[in-house]
């Protein structure tokens, strides 16, 4: 989660909501990504997507069942349903997202029997700091 966090600060570098996500296969760092909605201006430039795409494009394949993913903010329901068709097998995230989650906070899209996978999910990993970065971020952006 440290290294998701790095990557969350790289987004906050550029003005980009700081979230950051890892890709790991049998102990290794295999994809790293941050937020890059505002500078690719892309809509779906979510940390978890680049780093899903990254891991697969490594591993030459669309299923990721042997790996796990880190991810400071809770994933939204597009994040959320990429990392079921990629067959995540876990997903590790630190703060919740009362707003947009739907990993528990909105709906649990990771969990739901009527898809054809389900992921594990381990919360709260560094959630102090992962969230203070976000208020953080916010709270200079209303200034």
């Amino acid at each position: 989660m440290m290294i998701a966090l790095e990557e969350a600060r790289k987004a906050f570098e550029k003005a980009e909501t700081p979230v950051g996500a890892i890709v790991v296969k049998d102990n290794e760092v295999i994809a790293r990504a941050h937020n890059l909605r505002e500078t690719l201006q892309d809509p779906i430039a979510h940390a978890e997507i680049i780093a899903i795409r990254d891991a697969s494009q490594k591993l030459g394949r669309w299923r990721l069942t042997d790996c796990s993913i880190y991810v400071t903010l809770e994933p939204c329901a597009m994040c959320a349903g990429a990392m079921v068709l990629a067959r995540i097998q876990r997903l590790v995230y630190g703060a919740s997202d009362p707003k947009a989650g739907a990993v528990g906070s909105l709906m649990n899209l990771l969990s739901d029997e009527r898809l054809n996978h389900q992921v594990k999910v381990e919360v709260g990993i560094l959630a102090e700091e992962c969230g203070d970065l976000l208020r953080g971020f916010f709270s200079s952006r209303r200034k």
